[in-house]
């Protein structure tokens, strides 16, 4: 059968977008391998949110060009956002692409690859259709990320509860890329939790573009409590499910039900990720981002009132059009004063067909330097934050061998920090308490607590 090798560019969404795509090719039994140079079909999933994103993906399929000289039967292929922007236009671009597959058509991969290899091998190499591109939309796409790999000892997956985004943040191209907002139904995704627990999956992450406002088109509001804490409390009831997380959410989304459910349900996990894009509230209206610098700041407030220790990181951007020095500064005095556990900082990206890619743009060196001094302030209080848990014992979940050493393990705390050590890789999809030794950077280190082998009685 044939091998396919996928590779994916961007955030959780195009990671679980990407498992369906191979989902789907293992149950027809294609064989996954771990390198492009071994595969008859080579998939890339796209991003489309930084120039940078679309560039590395473009500058992989270039270099792919030597496999298609020396094997014209391999399928070659764009999924994913920047495919649904650009269609047939990558072409073009790419002389040696098949396959062009939008973000509503992901259930429609395997189908397509099996069509292209088929007349590939049978040489028909005049067929007007040797090419395919689908970007169109289609109801009910929504639904169709729900199928699951699960590896032995899998601790973690991420679960697709809607699609697209209404909000039009000027300088986002993901309502173009993603399509409006579109939920699926409750028990749907409470079946998809309890058959991923049912297989050994301890920890779950509700993804949505803007997650917090799931279903508010779709679905009622009930005893004073909107479609995503419904959905929340519905997941949260799954017998087995040890920790429950969602990302990413708005700020405009965070009402009183949802900080109560922070508060009331105890296997939600410590962690909010709470985009901030800028502190100034001129380049916030600017944005479209509906709220304020001060109501950022109140919502983190009582955010931290709902948990002890509750870990809370973010999104900046900096360089934004017309952002001027003092708009800056305000963005990093913010920054500074609510500490971070983490945030990510990203240069202001132009995105064709957006409100601020028709804007006066900065330089790209005043980009750069305000992305590295906000860097600077990042870094310092996350390891302000890290340094306190030096000596304690906290509970992670291990989710198998480090990335960067496969001789040690690693796993998360509840409030989504990386811990590495050193143990028995039996302990993989286990919840393990490890004492600090170390904080590095973003991650811990430590050991695990060993357990007395003898009785202990109060």
């Amino acid at each position: 059968m044939p091998k396919f090798f996928i590779k994916t560019y961007g955030c959780q969404m195009n990671e679980r977008d990407s498992e369906q795509v191979a989902h789907s090719l293992l149950e027809r039994g294609y064989e996954r391998v771990a390198r492009e140079t071994d595969a008859d079909v080579v998939l890339l999933n796209t991003c489309s949110v930084r120039d940078m994103a679309e560039q590395k993906a473009l500058g992989k399929m270039g270099m792919l060009a030597q496999i298609a000289k020396r094997r014209p039967e391999t399928v070659f292929g764009f999924l994913g956002c920047m495919a649904q922007a650009r269609g047939n236009s990558l072409f073009a671009e790419v002389p040696h692409l098949d396959l062009v597959v939008g973000t509503q058509k992901f259930h429609r991969v395997a189908d397509y690859v099996g069509e292209l290899l088929e007349k590939k091998r049978a040489r028909r190499m005049d067929d007007p259709r040797l090419s395919i591109c689908d970007t169109e939309e289609e109801a009910g796409s929504a639904a169709t990320i729900r199928d699951h790999e699960v590896r032995p000892r899998q601790a973690t997956a991420f679960v697709s509860i809607m699609q697209g985004c209404n909000m039009h943040c000027t300088f986002c191209i993901v309502p173009r890329t993603r399509g409006s907002e579109r939920s699926r139904s409750i028990s749907e995704i409470v079946q998809e939790v309890r058959s991923l627990v049912a297989r050994g999956v301890k920890e779950v992450t509700l993804l949505g573009q803007i997650v917090n406002l799931y279903g508010r088109h779709e679905f009622p509001a009930a005893e004073g409590k909107s479609p995503f804490v419904q959905l929340l409390e519905a997941v949260h009831a799954v017998d087995g499910l040890e920790r429950l997380r969602f990302t990413s959410p708005h700020p405009i989304g965070f009402r009183d039900d949802l900080l109560r459910s922070l508060a009331e349900l105890p296997r939600l996990a410590e962690h909010v990720h709470l985009p901030l894009q800028s502190g100034s509230d001129r380049i916030l209206k600017a944005m479209h981002r509906p709220y304020t610098a001060a109501k950022y700041r109140s919502l983190v407030k009582r955010i931290r009132e709902t948990r002890d220790e509750i870990a809370i990181t973010t999104d900046v951007i900096v360089g934004f059009p017309g952002e001027e020095e003092e708009d800056y500064q305000r963005t990093r005095d913010l920054v500074e004063e609510i500490q971070f556990d983490n945030a990510f900082v990203f240069r202001y990206s132009t995105r064709q067909e957006t409100p601020a890619a028709a804007l006066p743009q900065i330089d790209d060196r005043v980009k750069e330097e305000r992305n590295q001094d906000l860097l600077t302030v990042v870094d310092a209080s996350a390891h302000r934050i890290n340094a306190r848990l030096v000596g304690r014992d906290l509970e992670i979940l291990c989710e198998g061998p480090s990335r960067t050493n496969a001789a040690r393990l690693m796993g998360r705390t509840r409030t989504n920090k990386i811990v590495i050590f050193e143990g028995d890789a039996a302990h993989a999809g286990e919840l393990v308490d490890i004492r600090i030794a170390e904080a590095s950077g973003f991650s811990l280190y430590g050991t695990p607590v060993m357990q007395p082998s003898y009785p202990v009685f109060a």
